[in-house]
């Protein structure tokens, strides 16, 4: 049985070797074996028997509480195991130090928890010179963790725009900064065990592989899609991604999961993530620019976003055109509303979706889905007139039919409405344009 031990721990991971080698003492009679019974240890050992930090202490903690039973981990990550507050931790700073606190000769101190981190301050949407539709188009995104792509020249503000999100998202609940933490911990990212109620917000580079992205390694860990769980995953230059990349996160946008499968190991990771994608409308950015467009317009701009497939087009809810700034916009002073005012919005629509959630279980508009989006997303007579002639003249699919429901129910929620209305759904379709077909 060592032997299986030994081997599991050489291909997956080096946080067996401080059970391991309690196990060893415990046979050889050097420390209480009964008593160990009572504990579950997590910890890699340096060669000079130290207890070095190793991913997954916080998952850990959570087992050792769902079995009853005391963690026994390395020093560094005590603050981290003691966010689970009902279990004992013994937090050693080396295996000397463990065996003499477990019997009795010596007494390490119990950890103390980690600390709650502020949320970093971002741009403000004050600092946005016009762009009124893609700000209310990220409004809406924001308010119901929808997906969210923007397409326009080199400088319009669609980077700007994407950085401004965090800071009108409503903040983690306790539970949802748990479950982020979780993911951070098997990542080996959370740092001295703090934790923050700040969505995450992640925006990898266009060269990223399909391992960084969705996950993977020799010793699988999560990827960017699963770093951003219950936050935002933003893509820059979305068609410059590797296609058969992109395609990759089409499984998680669908199911709020991802499924590793190595030789090694087969792990589903969370990947609850909002999309949020930008893009130049050709390879030059300068299509609608007569001056500026290269000679192959407007041809360039079909091959160029085309690169995006049209199933993973299908997948985000709401497409937005940014047209550039003039530089009398640039000149014009700041507008009055900021980020703290449609913050306040946004946090009173997830207030109505957190509501429902009593009743339906999902946490914002872009989960509903079956029942729970029958009963409060079908609108009134006037907006299913609307809705089906549009379908009909837009060739929605299924997909699309029931994001734009979702999107319909956020704009109700937005304007304290009960019923989605013909109003409510005419402004997602103006959000919805129909994806070339892969």
């Amino acid at each position: 049985m060592c032997r299986v031990v030994l081997r599991r721990a050489a291909v997956e991971s080096s946080h067996y070797d401080l059970p391991i080698a309690l196990a060893l003492l415990a046979a050889m009679g050097v420390t209480d074996a009964e008593q160990l019974t009572e504990w579950i240890a997590v910890g890699e050992l340096a060669l000079d028997a130290r207890i070095v930090p190793s991913p997954g202490v916080l998952l850990a903690a959570i087992h050792a509480s769902e079995a009853e039973c005391g963690l026994i981990c390395p020093k560094a990550q005590g603050a981290e195991a003691r966010w689970v507050s009902e279990v004992p931790i013994c937090a050693a700073p080396d295996l000397a130090s463990l065996l003499n606190h477990l019997k009795g000769t010596q007494q390490l101190p119990p950890p103390e928890r980690g600390e709650v981190e502020e949320p970093a301050r971002g741009p403000d949407l004050k600092q946005v010179k016009g762009q009124e539709t893609a700000k209310r188009a990220l409004e809406i995104a924001a308010a119901g963790g929808h997906n969210l792509l923007m397409i326009g020249p080199p400088g319009a503000g669609k980077s700007l725009l994407a950085s401004c999100l965090p800071g009108i998202l409503p903040p983690l609940t306790p539970p949802e900064a748990l479950e982020v933490s979780m993911v951070q911990s098997v990542a080996g990212t959370l740092e001295e065990g703090r934790i923050s109620r700040a969505r995450p917000f992640r925006a990898p580079h266009h060269s990223a592989s399909m391992a960084a992205l969705t996950g993977g390694g020799l010793r699988v860990k999560p990827g960017e899609v699963s770093l951003a769980h219950l936050g935002v995953l933003f893509l820059d230059e979305l068609p410059e991604f590797q296609r058969a990349v992109l395609d990759s996160l089409r499984q998680p946008l669908e199911t709020g999961s991802v499924d590793v499968a190595r030789a090694n190991a087969h792990v589903t990771f969370p990947a609850n993530v909002q999309l949020i994608a930008a893009m130049n409308p050709c390879r030059c950015g300068h299509l609608g620019d007569a001056a500026l467009a290269c000679s192959r317009a407007p041809r360039c701009a079909a091959d160029y976003q085309s690169k995006v497939s049209g199933p993973m087009l299908d997948r985000i809810d709401l497409h937005v055109e940014v047209d550039p700034v003039s530089a009398a916009d640039l000149a014009l002073p700041p507008p009055a509303e900021g980020s703290e005012e449609v913050a306040a919005r946004v946090l009173a629509a997830r207030q109505r979706q957190t509501a429902r959630a009593e009743q339906t279980g999902v946490r914002s508009n872009s989960d509903l889905d079956g029942e729970a989006l029958e009963t409060f997303a079908t609108p009134d007579e006037p907006g299913h007139q609307l809705l089906m002639q549009a379908a009909t003249a837009m060739r929605l699919s299924a997909r699309s039919y029931t994001r734009m429901l979702r999107v319909a129910r956020t704009i109700a929620d937005l304007a304290g409405a009960e019923q989605v209305g013909r109003i409510h759904v005419a402004e997602a379709l103006s959000y919805r344009r129909q994806a070339p077909r892969a």
